[in-house]
């Protein structure tokens, strides 16, 4: 039998019991529901209801589609809201393909930014399904459910659009592997704390501008980062051992690392630090947010005073990419199921192998080479390219009686 459809959509003030009143009204007739969304915009509430019905109208109990109308319409006008109703055919719903989660953030977000990022997805020959926001402070997040596109060619077109609008946009492919339990490994120095653990314990040694240089050229991927770390240590020779107490003391961790880790570590996420720096700071960052695996460089000591050489093998490019590798074989986790997020040119490696490579604050040739690019200066924004929301995040937060949020 034809199956016909009718779509009901209310508008006006938010209140309890809208819902029940409209699907009480709907349950005095022959009809079944295909299909709800809702959605609270500053205390108004759009609702959409798309009903189901055999033949030319609904009947029963001397009911008509006309009596329907009536009915609904006399529901609308108790609760003070607005109604539109239309109808159509029941056409069986086609998988689309290439569905898409697109993250949007700005601080702020403007209409252009919006226009520019929507008008290439429909170049794209693709269909926004559904907008969400995820935040609206420190940063705006809008999340954007897309079918019908080509993922690498929309991520290349969104990039191009991201830049000149000056906003950071994630694509991302929709499905199950998307709220899998992942493993997030993450550099240390302008990552996770700001700054360079290198560069507090230069200053102390007297050298700071010449290992800022150093260090400078190094990120952006000028010096093969083992030569250059073996260049930058032997300045430190000579320091007492003291000093890695200090310079614990100096480190400051970016703005939302603690809600980042907390929050991934409610969902059952493994989370690793891979560092250039060094382990005597390093540990104490494992200990404090409860990291899960960690890699660093050591500092060689003798009789008090650091010696100016690493002990071991060094913690660079390809070490950070072997190290989340290990990291994933040990926790279980596939591969195309890590994150990892850096900013140097020595996370390039460990940033292509993973799942999501993230680029955070991060150097040209990271930014060009990562799957997205966070240019925010909050770590806990890359929450929302996970699809967690800040309301989500803060009534956990609650729950747990947390205080500190950031």
């Amino acid at each position: 039998m034809d199956q016909r459809t009718l779509l009901i959509t209310l508008t006006g003030p938010d209140r309890p019991g809208v819902t029940s009143r409209l699907f009480s009204v709907l349950a005095e007739f022959p009809v079944s529901v295909a299909d709800v969304e809702q959605v609270v915009i500053r205390g108004r509430l759009t609702l959409g209801v798309l009903v189901a019905y055999a033949g030319g109208a609904p009947t029963g109990t001397g009911s008509t589609l006309g009596a329907l109308w009536s009915a609904i319409d006399r529901v609308a006008e108790d609760l003070g809201m607005e109604v539109e109703l239309s109808t159509g055919s029941q056409a069986k719903e086609k998988r689309r393909r290439g569905r898409l989660h697109i993250a949007v953030l700005g601080a702020p977000l403007t209409p252009a930014a919006m226009a520019g990022i929507t008008g290439r997805i429909a170049a794209a020959g693709a269909n926004i399904d559904r907008i969400e926001r995820l935040a609206h402070y420190p940063v705006t997040s809008i999340e954007l459910a897309v079918s019908g596109a080509n993922p690498d060619a929309l991520r290349a077109e969104l990039a191009i659009e991201a830049a000149a609008q000056q906003v950071d946009v994630a694509v991302q492919r929709s499905g199950l592997s998307r709220r899998a339990k992942r493993l997030v490994v993450m550099d240390v120095d302008s990552t996770l704390i700001q700054g360079e653990v290198i560069e507090l314990l230069a200053a102390h040694a007297g050298c700071l501008d010449e290992v800022e240089k150093v260090t400078s050229a190094a990120m952006r991927g000028e010096l093969d980062f083992a030569q250059s770390l073996r260049e930058r240590v032997s300045l430190l020779a000579g320091l007492p051992e003291e000093i890695f107490e200090r310079v614990k003391s100096e480190v400051v961790l970016t703005p939302g690392a603690r809600t980042l880790v907390r929050t991934l570590k409610r969902l059952d996420y493994k989370f690793a630090i891979v560092s250039g720096g060094f382990t005597q700071i390093t540990d104490s960052l494992v200990t404090d947010l409860g990291i899960d695996y960690s890699a660093a460089n050591t500092l060689e000591v003798s009789k008090g005073k650091l010696t100016g050489r690493v002990v071991g093998e060094i913690v660079d490019r390809p070490g950070k990419a072997r190290a989340l590798t290990r990291f994933a074989e040990q926790a279980g986790i596939p591969i195309s199921q890590t994150v990892a997020i850096g900013d140097g040119a020595n996370d390039l490696d460990m940033i292509a192998a993973a799942g999501l490579g993230i680029a955070f604050n991060a150097k040209p040739v990271v930014r060009q080479a990562a799957d997205t690019a966070v240019n925010v200066p909050y770590l806990d924004s890359i929450l929302y390219l996970l699809g967690i929301s800040r309301d989500e995040v803060e009534a956990a937060d609650a729950e747990d009686g947390v205080t500190d949020a950031r």
